[in-house]
């Protein structure tokens, strides 16, 4: 196992011609995809990987300056892919994993066949001309309050994220791997993604991408999803599906596994939906 496939904990499995590398995004690790693995692995090979502040990574290896914009995940993905060998993949990335895809198709558009975008948002806050869902002061308040108690924080964070009460598995799960994150880092990463504007980035995208959105989901209006579509510089399409919540994929893997599976085998020229 080469240096980057170890710092990133990266996983291959099953078989395929085409390969499918999955994403994940802020508080989570590559477990939130457990239920769409196994879909996956008879048709194609799957890589799964842990981004670098996630629980299972080595903290030590958390680079505060380099990971203070998405340029740097999006350089970590790139070089998975080359430690790989891969020349060509369907990328599905999640959140601030799904941005990163975005960048790291401007650099390296031949590496990507397609992006699928799940609950993406290139801003998050608010502006004159764009509705991203939070005003500055709701992030300064979030960022406050994960400095005075960060497990107090994760109670309140995890169930809104989620759209369920503590008792449900996929919120369980959820705080389960935002504890596992170290406070710091945690911290740093939350105010990159709150804070980041990558709207810009979005014209110079040329690789089809597939936007795939909750109807109700608390950190990302279906607003821009339909932003994300009229602003990318390639072919889109978008799907809002009936579901609650920020992570479908944990929250509600029945409806959402489906859709993904749909996304991932057919392209948008074709009778996708």
């Amino acid at each position: 196992m080469g240096v980057v496939e170890e710092a990133h904990n990266v996983k291959v499995v099953g078989s395929g011609e085409k390969t499918v590398v999955l994403g994940h995004g802020f508080g989570t690790d590559q477990s939130v995809w457990k239920h769409l693995i196994p879909y996956l692995v008879d048709d194609y090979r799957v890589v799964v990987y842990d981004n670098m502040g996630a629980g299972p990574t080595n903290p030590d290896y958390f680079d505060f300056e380099r990971y203070a914009s998405l340029e740097g995940y999006a350089y970590d993905l790139l070089a998975i892919l080359e430690e790989l060998q891969i020349d060509s993949c369907i990328y599905l990335g999640h959140s601030l994993s799904s941005m990163t895809g975005v960048i790291a198709s401007i650099f390296r558009p031949d590496l990507f066949s397609k992006l699928i975008l799940l609950s993406a948002s290139p801003r998050f806050i608010n502006a004159d001309d764009y509705y991203g869902g939070f005003e500055k002061e709701d992030i300064d308040q979030l960022s406050q309050a994960m400095e005075s108690n960060y497990k107090s924080w994760i109670d309140g964070f995890a169930p809104l994220v989620i759209g369920g009460d503590m008792d449900s598995v996929a919120v369980q799960e959820f705080s389960r791997t935002l504890f596992n994150m170290r406070p710091d880092i945690a911290l740093s990463v939350f105010r990159t993604i709150f804070t980041f504007d990558l709207r810009h980035f979005l014209s110079r995208v040329t690789v089809p991408c597939h936007i795939i959105q909750s109807s109700k989901d608390l950190a990302v209006p279906v607003a821009v999803s339909e932003y994300i579509h009229q602003n990318l510089g390639g072919k889109s399409i978008v799907e809002v599906i009936s579901t609650e919540g920020h992570l479908p994929q944990l929250s509600a893997p029945e409806v959402t596994v489906p859709v993904l599976l749909r996304h991932i085998s057919h392209d948008i020229s074709s009778d996708i939906v």
